[in-house]
C-alpha cells in the first residue's frame, strides 16, 4: 500500500499543473498515467496557444507538454507511474490501478481526477468503415507518428478542433474537400475559420453526413443540408469524393471513476455530458476528491491548466499545507476572464448548473 498526500489520475495539462502546485506547497504526489508519456493531448497539438504570456501564449502544445514534463521529472516530491490504468476508488479511500501485470494500491489523503475526455461518434451509414477517424486520432497519426490518414478528407465539425486539424491536414499536403457543420454558424474561433477559407476550403453550415461510401474502406461520402429541426432536407444530397472522414463532433468527459467513487453527477450539455457537482475549489461532493480539466467540463487546454493549478492548491490546502489565498483568487480571476464574452457563454451556463 502506497501512501501519499495527493494522488492524480491523468498526466495531461490539468494533472501536471496540479502536481507542480501541490508539490511546491509541500505535498507528496503520485501521478497515474495510462500512456507511456506525459502531456496528454498536448503532445499532438502543434498550433500556438492564445491567451496571455502566463498561460503559454505563443507556445505550441507539444512544447508546453515538454515544459511540464521536465518540471515534473525534476520535482522530487512527485512520483510518476506511466502505463498505469486507474481502476477504482473505494469507500475505504483506496485507489487501485493496473500496472506492469500487477496492481497498485494507493491510500491518498486527497485525490484529483484529471482523466480527460473521449471523442464522440455520430450515427451514419457505414460509420464503421476503415477511413472514419476521430479528429484526435488524426492528430495522433500525423503529429505523433508522422502518418498521413489519407489523401482527401471530409471534416465533420467546424469547432476549434475541426478547424485546427483541417489546417494541419493541409500543412501536411492532404486535401480537405470540405468542412461541414450541423449548426447554423461556425463554432470555432474566426481566426481559424478565416485561415481555412483563405485556402479555398468551403465551410458548409447546416449540413450533415448521411453515409460513408465504400465496401472495404471509405471511397466517398454523402452529405446533405438540414432544416431548423436538424432533419435532412430531401433533394439536397451531394456526393463527396474522399478517402477519409474525420469527425470533430465533440468530446465526452471521462467520468467513470467519479461515478464509481459516489460523486454527485449532473447532466450538462453545455459541458459535454455528465459532470460532477463541485464547489468553487473544484472539490466534488465526496470529501477530498477534486476534479480538473475535461472531466470537469469540456474546454480548451488553457482552462485545464488553470483548473489543475486551482485543484492542486486546494488539495494541498485541504490537508493543512500553507497556500497563498491570493494565488487561488488570481487563478479564479484568470478563469473568469478566459470564460468571458460570447465564446464562453455556454461554459458559464454549464457551470451555473453544477457549482454548489
Amino acid at each position: 500500500m502506497l501512501e501519499t498526500d495527493l494522488a492524480i489520475v491523468g498526466a495531461g495539462p490539468a494533472g501536471l499543473a496540479a502536481a507542480l502546485e501541490a508539490a511546491n506547497r509541500g505535498s507528496n504526489v503520485i501521478i497515474l498515467e495510462r500512456d507511456e508519456w506525459l502531456g496528454g493531448q498536448l503532445i499532438k497539438q502543434t498550433h500556438q496557444f492564445f491567451g496571455s504570456k502566463n498561460e503559454f501564449a505563443g507556445m505550441r502544445g507539444v512544447d508546453i507538454a515538454s515544459h511540464f514534463t521536465e518540471l515534473v521529472e525534476q520535482e522530487k516530491k512527485i512520483k510518476v507511474f506511466k502505463g498505469a490504468t486507474a481502476l477504482g476508488y473505494y469507500e475505504d479511500g483506496v485507489l487501485t490501478a493496473a500496472y506492469k501485470r500487477g496492481m497498485l494500491k494507493i491510500k491518498p489523503r486527497t485525490l484529483l481526477i484529471a482523466a480527460g475526455a473521449l471523442e464522440k461518434m455520430i450515427p451514419f451509414i457505414n460509420n464503421d468503415l476503415p477511413g472514419v477517424y476521430g479528429a484526435g486520432a488524426v492528430q495522433t497519426l500525423m503529429n505523433v507518428y508522422g502518418i498521413a490518414p489519407g489523401e482527401r478528407v471530409l471534416m465533420v465539425g467546424a469547432g476549434n478542433i475541426g478547424l485546427i486539424v483541417s489546417y494541419q491536414l493541409m500543412q501536411a499536403g492532404i486535401e480537405v474537400e470540405a468542412i461541414i457543420e450541423a449548426a447554423p454558424q461556425v463554432g470555432g474561433y474566426w481566426v481559424h475559420a478565416s485561415k481555412i477559407r483563405r485556402m479555398g476550403v468551403p465551410i458548409k453550415t447546416r449540413h450533415t453526413i448521411l453515409k460513408a461510401r465504400g465496401t472495404r474502406e471509405v471511397e466517398g461520402a454523402q452529405i446533405c443540408e438540414i432544416d431548423e429541426n436538424w432533419d435532412p432536407l430531401p433533394g439536397t444530397e451531394k456526393e463527396v469524393s474522399v478517402d477519409t472522414i474525420c469527425l470533430a463532433v465533440g468530446l465526452s468527459p471521462m467520468v467513470e471513476l467519479l461515478w464509481q467513487a459516489g460523486c454527485q453527477m449532473q447532466l450538462s450539455p453545455h459541458l459535454g455530458g455528465y459532470v460532477p457537482v463541485r464547489n468553487g475549489n473544484l472539490e466534488t461532493t465526496v470529501e477530498g476528491v477534486f476534479i480538473a480539466g475535461d472531466v470537469a467540463g469540456i474546454e480548451e487546454a488553457t482552462s485545464a491548466i488553470l483548473e489543475g493549478q486551482l485543484a492542486g492548491l486546494a488539495a494541498a490546502q485541504k490537508i493543512g499545507f500553507e497556500v497563498e489565498e491570493e494565488k487561488i483568487q488570481s487563478i479564479k480571476a484568470n478563469l473568469k476572464t478566459l470564460r468571458a464574452g460570447p465564446v464562453g457563454e455556454h461554459i458559464r451556463q454549464g457551470l451555473a448548473g453544477v457549482e454548489r
